[in-house]
């Protein structure tokens, strides 16, 4: 009975690491807010819209890149990706909006989550390397 209740434990300790520090309920906000904000340009589950991301457009701007570990979101810290979310995507040569004012910080940190979540272990895992 000890041995199941034990490995109970541990696959709990699995399921939380799975999740990356994200609860649940953190994990369902960030999929809703990304549905409601940020699906239409970086695509459903974060793949994309566009096969050539880093191409330029017509109007000169870059599209949306996949955020889902296969463009190069994984390579920036939470400081960054935040400052994205918060300015948009203009001053880096995007047309993504400024989310500072329409998100609150609990639904970007939820956001986030969610699109880490998204990224293949051996990815997340070279990004906790690389920030820590």
């Amino acid at each position: 009975m000890t041995g199941l209740l034990l490995a109970g434990c541990d696959m709990a300790a699995n399921d939380a690491s799975n999740m990356r520090g994200a609860s649940p309920e953190q994990l369902a906000m960030g999929d809703r807010v990304f549905r409601e904000n940020c699906q239409e340009c970086h695509g459903v589950k974060a793949r994309g819209t566009v096969r050539e991301w880093q191409k330029r457009l017509p109007d000169g701007s870059l599209p949306a890149p996949p955020l889902n570990g296969t463009a190069h979101a994984w390579h920036h810290n939470d400081k960054v990706l935040l400052s994205t979310i918060n300015r948009g995507g203009v001053p880096l040569g995007g047309t993504m909006p400024a989310f500072r004012e329409i998100l609150s910080e609990e639904e970007k940190l939820a956001v986030l989550a969610y699109v880490k979540n998204l990224w293949p272990d051996e990815l997340y895992a070279a990004w906790r390397e690389r920030n820590g």
